[in-house]
């Protein structure tokens, strides 16, 4: 029997400038293994990737994509290795210019936590590992 569940692969991203969104997850460790003025890939572990199409080569092959409103309702997930991981990558990416959404914070689940934000306005948090000691009960 055939197995037709989809499996996660990875996320794509539609960009207003390459180069900026480029830049930012750079910040975030990734460079692309493929790369040009209106399509970059990036691979991740585990054969995950991410993605980034600029509106243009996105309205090349679909002519009724329009250009996305609002603020976004999800957000791209890392983990760092740890709690201090967080306040560093967080200053690190607030200095280079980029959107502090959330700064770093202990949550109740028990990570350091935070959120910036890319220069598309996607929100892209990012964690330390849970200490079980230091959860708490939700707000």
């Amino acid at each position: 029997m055939t197995d037709h569940n989809p499996r996660f692969a990875g996320m794509h991203f539609f960009v207003r400038d390459m180069k900026a969104a480029l830049a930012f997850y750079s910040l975030l460790g990734f460079e692309p293994s493929r790369s040009g003025d209106q399509f970059a890939h990036i691979d991740l572990p585990d054969g995950l990737f991410l993605e980034f199409g600029t509106y243009a080569l996105t309205r090349g092959y679909d002519s009724g994509w329009t250009e996305p409103t609002g603020t976004g309702t999800n957000a791209l997930q890392f983990r760092v290795s740890g709690r201090d991981a967080v306040d560093d990558l967080y200053a690190r990416i607030v200095a280079a210019g980029h959107i502090g959404r959330l700064a770093p914070f202990d949550a109740f689940w028990g990570a350091r936590y935070a959120e910036v934000r890319d220069p598309d306005g996607n929100v892209v948090g990012f964690h330390s590992p849970s200490d079980d000691a230091l959860r708490t009960p939700p707000p």
